[in-house]
């Protein structure tokens, strides 16, 4: 897709960028910043990089940066001259670390884990251009899950439906998802899964952006 009308005109980039995920949370970050972008969906075996990062040692952070730099690097391949933006998000509380929930069942079992603890998203982004990359950061977000019983549980899963299973933390924070929490620290862009403002910050000094 690409987001061009009604154009920004702080935007001084030859092409749009190209967003390497199918996330909608980033299209519509970048939609709301009126950044022109192509999103592409790229093929990257996300389980046996991660296995590999944590193999070396790698923590949540540095999964989700190893993650990200893929996605670029991957969508760079196939776009020559081009800004490609890649983006990954990880879930830990402690050095536990949370993927997508495979079905209800998972996330009620997930969100249970959490309740009543703390656990940090982690969110990395990354740009790369012709097999290189120019840019890379990981930002966290820290967020406080109430004390959940089951009935609150039951009536959160019932009223959400299946979409839940989109995101990490089997909740969605822009949306209902916002009721299992007590206290949230961090930018909301790192929350969504796409840093705005060192992504915004990077391509100022590219050159690319007023």
């Amino acid at each position: 897709m690409s987001d061009s009308s009604p154009k920004n005109p702080l935007w001084r980039g030859e092409a749009p960028l190209v967003l390497a995920s199918k996330s909608a949370a980033r299209r519509a970050l970048l939609e709301a910043a009126r950044l022109p972008f192509e999103a592409l969906s790229v093929e990257v075996d996300e389980r046996a990089l991660e296995a590999e990062a944590v193999a070396g040692g790698a923590g949540p952070s540095e999964v989700a940066a190893a993650l990200a730099r893929a996605k670029a690097l991957a969508g760079s391949a196939h776009h020559p001259d081009r800004l490609v933006i890649g983006a990954d998000q990880t879930l830990a509380l402690g050095d536990q670390a949370f993927h997508k929930p495979a079905d209800l069942a998972a996330v009620r079992a997930q969100i249970a884990r959490l309740a009543g603890r703390t656990h940090a998203l982690h969110s990395a982004i990354v740009v790369a251009r012709d097999g290189k990359v120019l840019f890379e950061t990981v930002e966290s977000a820290y967020l406080a899950m109430r004390p959940l019983d089951d009935a609150a549980l039951d009536a959160y899963l019932a009223a959400a439906g299946e979409a839940v299973r989109s995101s990490v933390g089997g909740y969605q924070l822009e949306g209902l998802g916002i009721h299992l929490f007590e206290r949230v620290e961090g930018d909301h862009s790192v929350i969504l899964g796409l840093p705005l403002l060192p992504l915004l910050a990077f391509l100022r000094r590219l050159g690319v952006l007023l």
